[in-house]
């Protein structure tokens, strides 16, 4: 039992954009985790690793999930820094409400730092659809073209 208080959003939006309930860029999905092209871009390709299976927090996954997350994040960081050529990556993760974790489905933020450092904190403009997949058919050759060990 984890003493984490976690938000209540459900239904689960993670969930609904991996089964295609709602509409959502997918870059990138393997058997316990995936990679979205979130429309709130905090930096240059900003990119969320994800769960396949619905799992709150960092204390519900399994190990094949950690393991799959963080090779997503690494394989998500180079395809960034190949794509974007910044000068940055930041990667975050919040589990429970005091950590600002909005969406209660493990995942990971990894994102290209903006002009001037880090990323942007403050509220930013949600991208089409149309603009997320742009951004995953600019990243999708870095991912599929290389291999990192």
């Amino acid at each position: 039992m984890s003493h984490l208080d976690v938000p209540d959003a459900y239904p689960c939006a993670f969930c609904d954009y991996l089964s295609g309930a709602r509409p959502f860029t997918v870059l990138h999905r393997e058997e316990h985790a995936a990679l979205l092209v979130t429309r709130e871009q905090r930096g240059l390709s900003h990119l969320l690793v994800v769960t396949t299976r619905h799992a709150p927090t960092v204390l519900d996954i399994n190990d094949a999930e950690s393991d799959a997350v963080m090779r997503l994040a690494r394989k998500a960081a180079h395809a960034i820094d190949e794509v974007e050529q910044r000068p940055g990556i930041s990667i975050w993760q919040n589990n429970g409400i005091d950590a600002h974790q909005a969406i209660p489905h493990f995942h990971i933020h990894v994102a290209g730092t903006i002009p001037g450092g880090g990323t942007e904190r403050d509220e930013v403009h949600e991208l089409s659809l149309g603009e997320t997949e742009a951004i995953a058919r600019r990243l999708r050759p870095e991912l599929k073209g290389r291999h990192h060990s």
